[in-house]
């Protein structure tokens, strides 16, 4: 006959190791012994990157140099030739509407050049908002670049966006959550505060930064809220790239960028690139009335792009292959990889120069408030 004191002192400890992930680690140390600068790895569970689609032909040589375009209501592609043009018309349908040749998706048939269709508004900005992730951003998008098939994949609305959502807790002792205390994927599934993504990602973000430089309570009227938004927004890039805390940070000191990795540069520039995203491309559209009400969320907001829309579970999107050599006319001319801003200039010069940022928290040049948009 089964004990049912020693059942429940079996399965007990499996429960409380049902958060755990279990299988075999692989730890890569990326710093000096002892800081704990080491990338933990769960094998099981690596992403494999997504299969990248075949252009639909393969631009000639001198199609850059062939006659422009021609065409009614070309606003923002006119300085394509008709050869770069049809090319980047094809490629859209199959990266957005799944079809190379469903044109339909944009345009109206009987009138290429009407307005009418609202995703044809929307494609209009989104191609201007990829050209500027190639140069603007190009100190986060790198020589790797985007295209529109790094965030849709195929699907008309990309698998991970988000909206402000409805306030879902009830005015009682226990259904009061105070928007947290309730397992979330975006969050790791810890009690974290769940509506991070507005507050920290949206067009008027607010900084990240909590840490303080001193052991006391300092000029900023920062809260324990605040701390726990910050780990909760912090959770989201660790599951959106698929790493732990050490790939950007020392755990000898999160604050400081004198002991940072390079790629926390790279995710400071992200963090604005999304932020412009958000607020310069998208939230225009849904102010304008462009989208219907099938493309809002529940509180009559626009669907809104996060880290993990593009990165989707791997630290380099797409595995980190390069699209942009089969579409080169998606990078502007006059690409420059190189910082723009003095904020900017002060985050490279942080990395490069170390001891100059010893006991400094924002990059040299930088406003005080360093997650502050530079832009």
């Amino acid at each position: 006959m089964t004990n049912p004191r020693l059942l429940l002192v079996g399965v007990v400890p499996l429960l409380a190791l049902s958060g755990c992930e279990l299988g075999s680690k692989q730890s890569t140390q990326t710093g000096y012994r002892g800081t704990g600068m080491d990338q933990i790895t769960d094998v099981s569970s690596i992403k494999a990157a997504a299969a990248i689609p075949a252009p639909p032909y393969p631009l000639s040589a001198a199609a850059s140099t062939g006659p422009r375009v021609q065409g009614q209501n070309i606003q923002v592609l006119n300085n394509l030739s008709e050869e770069e043009f049809g090319h980047l018309m094809s490629s859209i349908s199959l990266w957005v509407a799944g079809d190379a040749a469903n044109c339909q998706y944009c345009h109206n048939p009987a009138n290429m050049a009407d307005d009418s269709v609202y995703t044809k508004k929307v494609a209009r900005q989104m191609l201007k908002m990829t050209m500027s992730l190639n140069s603007q951003w190009s100190n986060h998008t790198g020589q790797t670049g985007v295209t529109c098939y790094t965030c849709h994949r195929g699907q008309p609305v990309p698998e991970y966006v988000w909206s402000p959502e409805k306030p879902t807790d009830k005015m009682t002792i226990r259904g009061q959550k105070r928007g947290q205390n309730t397992p979330d994927a975006n969050v790791g599934y810890a009690s974290l505060p769940t509506g991070v993504f507005e507050e920290y990602l949206g067009g008027n973000a607010q900084s990240v930064r909590v840490a303080a430089s001193t052991a006391y309570p300092g000029s900023q009227p920062l809260t324990t809220r605040d701390a726990e938004n910050s780990y909760a927004i912090m959770m989201h890039v660790s599951k959106s790239l698929g790493v732990n805390c050490t790939f950007c940070h020392n755990s000898q000191s999160f604050r400081s960028w004198s002991l940072s990795s390079a790629q926390r540069a790279t995710a400071w520039y992200g963090i604005r690139m999304v932020r412009d995203i958000n607020g310069s491309h998208i939230s225009p559209l849904a102010r304008a009335g462009v989208f219907p009400p099938n493309r809002l969320g529940p509180t009559g907001a626009p669907l809104q792009v996060n880290c993990l829309t593009c990165h989707q579970g791997v630290n380099k999107p797409l595995g980190g292959v390069s699209m942009i050599k089969d579409y080169p006319y998606l990078r502007p001319a006059g690409y420059n990889p190189q910082p723009r801003t003095a904020a900017e200039q002060g985050v490279v010069r942080a990395l490069q120069q170390p001891a100059a940022m010893t006991g400094q928290v924002s990059p040299p040049n930088a406003p005080n408030e360093v997650d502050q948009p530079a832009r």
